[in-house]
């Protein structure tokens, strides 16, 4: 991972002072597909979203529900790197690769930074099932800029 000078994460982040402090908490969808944030720092972020509830037809988690995990964890990551700089982030790029269904229990999912610099931060997200078996893998890369 590429890191800028003095970037080291600081004291644990409590992730409710966090999620107050969003303009709309953690987001209508993250709320409909019941993603619960665990653990967040700029450095690697942890959630967990159920199946139930995020299936496509066949009762199989739905690959989109996956992105969404993916990109909610990057994104979280990302925004408490940019804030150093006051700046936010905003996704740029997102890609997944599905290894295998999941098809009941929840999904945790955890993001580590793979490079936070003063204009982009980039995130691996590997989701994996109850059983540790990997779901899918992804990679997100955020734009660091100004706030309007």
């Amino acid at each position: 991972m590429t890191q800028e000078p003095g970037t080291a994460d600081a004291a644990p982040i409590d992730i409710a002072d966090f999620l107050a402090s969003l303009p709309d908490g953690a987001g209508r969808l993250n709320e409909k597909l019941g993603v619960q944030l665990v653990e967040i720092s700029a450095e690697r972020v942890v959630g967990t979203m159920p199946v139930e509830g995020n299936t496509q037809p066949f009762r199989l988690l739905h690959g989109g529900a996956s992105v969404a995990l993916a990109e909610t964890l990057g994104s979280v990551g990302s925004g408490l790197h940019a804030a150093q700089y006051g700046k936010v982030s905003v996704g740029v790029d997102i890609n997944a690769t599905h290894h295998r269904a999941a098809t009941s229990g929840t999904v945790t999912g955890t993001a580590t930074a793979i490079h936070l610099g003063r204009s982009s931060a980039a995130y691996e997200v590997v989701i994996v099932d109850e059983r540790g078996k990997r779901v899918c893998t992804s990679r997100i890369t955020c734009a660091l800029i100004d706030p309007r």
